[in-house]
């Protein structure tokens, strides 16, 4: 019975590793026109924000769509874009 056990969690154990390794690393997200660091980093630095500490930045792009986007301070103080979502607009109801 103990043999069987072991044997179970082992291969549960196994199907796990598979899962997480399979997928690989997530690609990164590239910034588009109105993104803070599109074109490259800003000359200036955050100094006084926390690393690691993250903060919304929302704009419209060039066809009018509104976007936010989450930036995070990484350790060498560079911004890193981390999400971007499209915000969608309810016209008739001034939303």
């Amino acid at each position: 019975m103990n043999r069987l056990a072991i044997t179970a969690v082992s291969a549960a154990l196994l199907g796990l590793t598979a899962c997480t390794s399979i997928g690989g690393p997530a690609q990164p997200i590239e910034p588009i026109p109105g993104s803070i660091i599109y074109g490259g980093q800003p000359r200036t630095k955050l100094m006084k924000s926390p690393i690691g500490s993250t903060f919304n930045h929302r704009f419209r792009d060039n066809r009018g769509g509104e976007w936010e986007e989450v930036y995070r301070i990484a350790p060498d103080r560079t911004l890193e874009l981390i999400a971007r979502r499209q915000i969608e607009l309810d016209v008739e109801n001034n939303r």
